[in-house]
């Protein structure tokens, strides 16, 4: 194996949650409409759409150039673990793929932050193994 391949595998894993994170903020940006209303459902402001927008873009951006990938991958999975709630409708099959899906990429992150950024960032982590 190429001693690139896990470097190239990590900024693509970076990479593609990035793409995750920020499709979920030009999606609260541009139709804020359904995460209002599910926050809404648990009682909840509806303006802290806004500042989940914010975390969304600027995490997105910062996996994106490899800063603090390993403490932003952290706090991802956190993020992914909370909002998985807002999904816990069991009597709707897609809102329970959601779900699902939030704990997967919870996953994701948790693996990301052992393996950090690789060496394909603007400031590559440390190896931790």
């Amino acid at each position: 194996m190429s001693p690139r391949l896990p470097h190239l595998a990590l900024l693509t894993a970076r990479l593609l949650i990035a793409a995750l994170f920020m499709a979920g903020a030009a999606q609260k940006l541009l139709a804020p409409t359904g995460a209002m209303t599910l926050l809404a459902m648990r009682n909840l402001p509806t303006a802290l759409i806004w500042p989940a927008l914010a975390f969304n873009a600027i995490a997105a951006l910062l996996l994106v150039l490899g800063l603090r990938t390993r403490p932003v991958a952290v706090v991802l999975a956190g993020y992914c673990a909370v909002t998985s709630i807002f999904h816990l409708v069991p009597s709707d099959p897609w809102q329970m793929s959601i779900f699902v899906k939030n704990w997967a990429i919870a996953g994701g992150c948790l693996a990301l932050a052992v393996a950090g950024s690789g060496r394909y960032a603007l400031r590559p982590d440390r190896p931790l193994l």
